[in-house]
């Protein structure tokens, strides 16, 4: 009788999702490290019905891998060459893989209040501020190498666990050209501002910045914005940032296929909303919304 393909040998941890190459590898290394006499055990080790374990058996000895000799299961030398080679291709990939991991045991942060040396303390971002403060209860915690005051920087080792970060939202609005001198487009950008503000306001083009200028916000980014508000999202602040509509194809294109993950784009208009007494309508009417020109 023919002998059958061998189950395609595991290169890499993806590979392990096809072709009964994970089966395969862990009934060869049962039989390979303890003398099995029935299939019961292997199949109890693989929670696999002794009928499955049976199945699996009969393809491997016919791929000439595996044999019932002397009443015990057992690899062949085919068997023995295809575990180790499985086995060698599958630590290397992993050996990448941990290596391509940027793993943190250490890390500097702000003392949010006095810390001694050798104390258990807990990390937390915090408007964009990573910050230690004594205590084990956070998510992420570990072990502050010398004592600190509060503000000051502390090194913190034997890191465990994961700091949530939550993404920080990206608002940007976006002004037509022709609505730039408009009494109105200010009026309306001022009160979302005072409305919803953000720690971080940036503005893109010299237009932009002159119009937050003469609305009395002094602090206000000019450079490379697209990246500033795209690593201000990944620690968790929000920010605003206001350009003229044909800047935005532009701004947009500066993420790279990598925006943020709480990105909303609002073009301003230059109506002015109508007064509240103007919306009312006639007596029993429903009240009409004032377009916003999304």
């Amino acid at each position: 009788m023919a002998r059958e393909n061998a189950p395609g040998r595991p290169h890499s941890l993806g590979d392990l999702r096809r072709g009964g190459g994970a089966t395969a590898l862990l009934f060869l290394y049962e039989c390979t490290t303890e003398e099995r006499g029935t299939l019961q055990p292997i199949a109890d080790r693989l929670e696999l019905t002794v009928q499955a374990a049976s199945h699996i058996f009969r393809q491997l000895r016919r791929a000439g891998l595996v044999e019932l000799r002397a009443g015990v299961y057992r690899p062949t030398v085919a068997g023995v060459a295809w575990l180790h080679g499985a086995l060698g291709s599958l630590e290397q990939d992993l050996a990448e893989r941990l290596a391509s991991l940027r793993v943190l045991r250490r890390a500097r942060a702000l003392a949010s209040s006095s810390v001694s040396a050798g104390a258990a303390v807990s990390l937390e971002m915090k408007e964009g501020w990573l910050l230690a403060r004594p205590g084990n209860s956070g998510p992420s915690r570990g072990r502050a190498v010398a004592s600190a005051r509060a503000g000051e920087l502390l090194e913190v080792e034997e890191l465990d666990g994961i700091l949530p970060i939550v993404p920080g939202r990206v608002r940007v609005f976006s002004i037509p050209e022709t609505a730039l001198a408009s009494a109105a487009t200010a009026e309306q950008l001022r009160a979302r501002l005072d409305a919803d503000p953000s720690q971080l306001l940036g503005a893109v083009g010299l237009e932009a910045w002159h119009l937050l200028r003469a609305l009395g916000r002094s602090s206000v980014e000019r450079f490379g914005v697209g990246a500033v508000v795209l690593e201000a999202s990944q620690l968790g602040v929000d920010s605003t940032v206001v350009l003229l509509e044909t800047e935005l194809p532009r701004f947009l294109s500066e993420f790279a296929g990598t925006p943020p993950t709480h990105l909303v784009v609002e073009r301003l208009s230059s109506e002015r909303p109508p007064r509240a007494a103007n919306r009312s309508g006639p007596r029993g009417a429903t009240p009409r919304r004032a377009s916003q020109g999304r």
